[in-house]
């Protein structure tokens, strides 16, 4: 009897994906795609500019897919892969977003007390949003989001730091109502 496609593991699908298998590479877009889309909207990007970015990465990831080898995730690869679409569609592009003040944003809490991380993520700058993202989300190294973003690796360090420094102040028990504890939806 064969094997359902949902019993096999990514690097099983990969492989067979690599050898023509499109419902395999099927599978591996249904299980991963909302997290590449999430990947791509906390960058900045915003729906349909998510969604074609995602779209395009993935038929990259089909054409490139027998050189996936499986030494990390499948998720992984293919977020390395629309980070690095969209960064080059976001230089393309050139369009630059004014830096918006942290203090002129309220905290990213509901009444609740649920932290919203989307939102939280759009008091940073643009350039110190993508850099978190690069890093935090699609798991590249600071060496390698120098390269992508063809910036100094210290100012990439920097701008991670930064973002992350702002990000745990917004985040942070202290920024929900007093008293309450905030906790990340």
């Amino acid at each position: 009897m064969a094997k359902a496609l949902m019993d096999h593991h990514d690097v099983e699908l990969a492989a067979l994906a690599a050898a023509g298998g499109r419902r395999e590479f099927g599978e591996l877009v249904r299980r991963h795609g909302s997290a590449v889309r999430a990947l791509l909207r906390r960058m900045g990007a915003q729906g349909a500019e998510a969604d074609d970015v995602a779209q395009d990465a993935f038929l990259q990831a089909f054409e490139k897919c027998a050189e996936f080898r499986g030494e990390g995730t499948f998720a992984a690869w293919v977020k390395r892969i629309a980070a690095r679409l969209y960064l080059k569609r976001k230089a393309k592009d050139a369009r630059y977003v004014s830096e918006i003040r942290t203090d002129e944003i309220a905290p990213a809490i509901d009444t609740a007390g649920h932290v919203d991380l989307d939102e939280a993520l759009k008091s940073l700058s643009e350039v110190e949003r993508l850099c978190v993202s690069l890093c935090h989300g699609a798991g590249l190294s600071h060496p390698e989001i120098a390269a992508a973003m063809n910036l100094p690796l210290g100012t990439v360090k920097s701008h991670v730091k930064r973002g992350l420094d702002k990000l745990r102040a917004r985040l942070s028990p202290d920024a929900a109502q007093p008293g309450r504890a905030a906790h990340v939806v």
